[in-house]
Order: C-alpha cells, then sequence, then structure tokens
C-alpha cells in the first residue's frame, strides 16, 4: 500500500515553480526522478526536493498542473504543509506575474512586501 499523498495545485508552469522554490531558498532538483517514500517505495516527479531523512518532497505532473508528492507521515519542513503550499503557490504566482509583465514589454517601477505577507507591485511601460 502507497503512503504517498498527491496535493493538487495551479501549478502549471515548471520555470515558475523552479523560480518560486529557488526565491524561497529551498534546494531543489529537477529532470524526472523518483521521490522516496515509505520502504523504499518511490513516485516520480519533475521536481524534486530531498529531505535530510531520507523522504522526498516532488511536484509531478498529472497532466495538468504539476501536484504535490510526498509521504506525508515523514512532512520535514519549518512549515505545514498547508503553510509550505501556500508560501509556493505565492511564489508561483509572483514569478508568473514577472515573467507576464516582462514578456508584454512592462518594467517594474515599485515592489514592496507588506507585513501581511503579500507583496505589492507598481509595472509600467512607456510608449513613443
Amino acid at each position: 500500500m502507497s503512503h504517498f499523498s498527491s496535493i493538487k495545485t495551479q501549478i502549471r508552469n515548471l520555470t515558475s515553480l523552479e523560480a518560486a522554490l529557488t526565491d524561497l531558498g529551498i534546494e531543489w532538483k529537477s529532470g524526472s526522478r523518483p521521490v522516496r517514500g515509505y520502504r523504499g517505495q518511490t513516485r516520480n516527479a519533475e521536481v524534486v526536493i530531498e529531505q535530510d531523512n531520507g523522504y522526498d518532497i516532488g511536484f509531478s505532473w498529472n497532466g495538468n498542473e504539476y501536484e504535490l508528492v510526498a509521504d506525508l507521515q515523514y512532512w520535514q519542513q519549518p512549515l505545514s504543509v498547508e503553510g509550505f503550499l501556500n508560501r509556493v503557490t505565492q511564489g508561483y504566482a509572483f514569478q508568473t506575474v514577472m515573467h507576464e509583465t516582462v514578456k508584454q514589454g512592462f518594467q517594474v517601477a515599485e515592489q514592496q512586501k507588506n507585513k501581511d505577507g503579500s507583496i505589492r507591485l507598481v509595472v509600467q511601460r512607456w510608449s513613443a
């Protein structure tokens, strides 16, 4: 019986996911690789975060989105699963907005991180 849990996300862009993890200071490995779980069980994922206890966290493409894959019994992160996903999702949204901003010719004029954890962005584009 598998101990792995899969948690749906709204994450669909691998580059933005990887950038968000990097911004959060989380070490990760990319490329299809195994996520280690209970009694040597594995699941493949495109992004893997190795934990010191030998059980990994992964983000695996399910055909629609990257879902978090892990044996939650061996979760070893400073935040709860929900807190971790909230931080990753916020970072992912930020990276996605930044990418689209540049793609559409805008520049960031102001960036402010608020006390509640939200991020305020002001973007501008000059036209001739």
